[in-house]
């Protein structure tokens, strides 16, 4: 669920079947559009915007900080008749049609801080409708509607639920759950107890990083701003016949991969392997919140050293990612090793509403803000086209914001 998916090959996945998971973008250098005034960051939105969004406002409600109304108007005016959301409608006032990419992603994202707001059970009860009629046989869902199901989208969407008051374990379609697809898509203690993306073409399952970090929580039943379990407990490997036991197995194995370095990496064919800041936030959430917040110490330490420069340069879903590592281990997000998370995230988007709470710093005055007009985005095409061959000649269907994927 992170800030680094290729938007282009986010879009191009999901049109050749290949794994495309639950967050947004490297946003392309030159945005396409205008960047609406309401929207938090400065990036081309055409492929994060409602992810990036969504983090956003959560993050703040979990801090205590009452968004601006402009924001949350941007997201809910996002929404298409028939409650799904996609990454980015650069015109709002035009109704949403066959040509316009969905995701269970965005929509998951959007519901997950629309319920956390309040005051939008319309929004959210009709989100929540269109995801459970995208719901794959297997109980899980992928990216794109008839996507085969992924570790991430269906974790994703799983947080959605439970923030929307529904119980996942009886979310059912074909007689499965979304536990019953997670449960399947975990690797045995054998292969390391991580989770995979999804199968490959021959039906193998491949221990992936960000999939198991997103995994741990959505077995958990939790949401992107989940909580520390209220006992430490070190995580071990069992079979994974139950979504518990399949958390505990993921955990256990980013404990393992987190143990020499405190990050995880970045894996990239042809690259010098680099620390992966995302997923390192992720595994922190993941940790904390199937073992306490003890077992995330490590990570979180390394992170609150290391990451405030990642944060600054990847904008507000990084800021997000991070608040919400700090906010599963009981962590000040206004102190978090020397950076004033809230503060540097308020400053990229509209100035929240004045609250009796300290919102941790400067933000943005409204007049400073981004010019409001939003152009009509007709670049989509040219970016599905070259997405679409940028991952059939490369072969690397798995670069991506919010979640490229990751070996261990």
């Amino acid at each position: 669920m992170n800030v680094r998916r290729s938007a282009a090959v986010l879009a191009a996945t999901a049109v050749i079947g290949a794994a495309t998971p639950a967050v947004a973008a490297s946003p392309s250098p030159t945005p396409s559009v205008a960047i609406p005034s309401g929207l938090y960051g400065s990036t081309d939105p055409t492929y994060d915007g409602v992810w990036r969004q969504s983090l956003a406002l959560l993050a703040q409600d979990t801090a205590g900080v009452k968004p601006a109304g402009k924001a949350v108007d941007w997201l809910t005016g996002q929404q298409c008749a028939n409650g799904s959301f996609a990454a980015f409608r650069a015109d709002p006032a035009k109704a949403c049609d066959a040509k316009l990419m969905v995701d269970s992603n965005s929509t998951a994202a959007a519901v997950q801080a629309l319920a956390a707001l309040g005051g939008h059970e319309a929004a959210v009860d009709k989100a929540v409708g269109w995801l459970k009629s995208v719901q794959n046989a297997d109980g899980g869902w992928g990216y794109a509607p008839g996507g085969a199901s992924d570790t991430n989208s269906t974790s994703v969407v799983v947080g959605a639920l439970a923030a929307a008051g529904e119980k996942p374990a009886e979310v059912v379609k074909g007689g499965k759950s979304p536990y019953d697809a997670l449960v399947g898509l975990a690797l045995p203690c054998a292969a390391g107890g991580a989770f995979a993306y999804q199968p490959d073409r021959e039906g193998r399952l491949t221990a992936n990083a960000d999939a198991t970090a997103a995994g741990v929580v959505g077995a958990l039943g939790e949401g992107l701003a989940a909580e520390a379990a209220a006992q430490s407990t070190a995580a071990t490997c069992a079979a994974p016949g139950t979504p518990r036991q399949a958390a505990a197995n993921g955990a256990a194995h980013l404990a393992k991969s987190l143990a020499e370095d405190g990050y995880l990496t970045s894996v990239l064919p042809g690259a010098e392997n680099q620390p992966d800041y995302g997923n390192t936030a992720d595994a922190v959430v993941a940790l904390a919140a199937q073992g306490g917040a003890e077992q995330a110490r490590g990570p979180l330490a390394w992170l609150q050293r290391n990451a405030a420069a990642w944060a600054k340069q990847s904008g507000p879903a990084a800021y997000a990612q991070l608040v919400f590592a700090a906010h599963a281990t009981g962590t000040d997000p206004r102190a978090f090793g020397g950076t004033d998370l809230v503060a540097a995230l308020n400053a990229t988007g509209p100035t929240p509403q004045p609250t009796g709470t300290a919102t941790g710093g400067l933000q943005r005055d409204d007049s400073d803000e981004k010019d409001d007009t939003e152009d009509s985005d007709d670049g989509f095409g040219v970016w599905w086209t070259v997405g679409v061959f940028l991952v059939a000649g490369i072969g690397i269907g798995f670069l991506i914001s919010g979640r490229r994927k990751r070996q261990p």
